[in-house]
């Protein structure tokens, strides 16, 4: 089987997460990791941003890199934090200019009660964010699953 390499990087806020529901979602292919199926996904680096604005998004995609990594994804969390980070498409950008690595936006199914919370705001309206949270929203027994 086929082996992608990958690394994580999420939100400070949740820098104490064991990443129980990002490896889950990997090993599972769930979620964003689902374009990863029919490959053996192995994680070569798992760490936070940094903090606003980011600060280790300038350098700990280099070490991901040397490690292996063809792509790196931000967090679930990163999209559905009370706010959602307001700099994810400018750090994807960045990394992909930067480092050639593709970024995506994801990696495991938004829980339910995170969805329901964001789609009663209406944190998610815009054409960019309905995108962004497609692959990671579709199937309702899944976000509760990772609720």
């Amino acid at each position: 089987m086929e082996k992608v390499k990958i690394g994580i990087i999420i939100c400070n806020r949740y820098r104490n997460c064991g990443g129980g529901k990002c490896f889950r979602a990997a090993r599972n292919h769930e979620g964003a990791f689902k374009i990863h199926e029919g490959k053996e996904i192995e994680i070569v680096g798992y760490t936070a941003c940094g903090g606003c604005p980011g600060g280790n998004i300038e350098y700990v995609p280099a070490e991901m890199k040397k490690n292996g990594a063809q792509f790196i994804h931000f967090a679930t969390g990163m999209i559905v934090g009370y706010p959602p980070c307001q700099n994810i498409r400018y750090f994807k950008k960045f990394i992909e200019e930067k480092y050639g690595i593709d970024v995506i936006l994801g990696t495991h199914p938004i829980p339910e009660n995170y969805y329901q919370t964001h789609m009663n705001l209406g944190t998610w309206e815009s054409k960019i964010w309905q995108e962004t949270i497609d692959s990671l929203s579709q199937d309702e027994a899944l976000r509760k699953a990772y609720d």
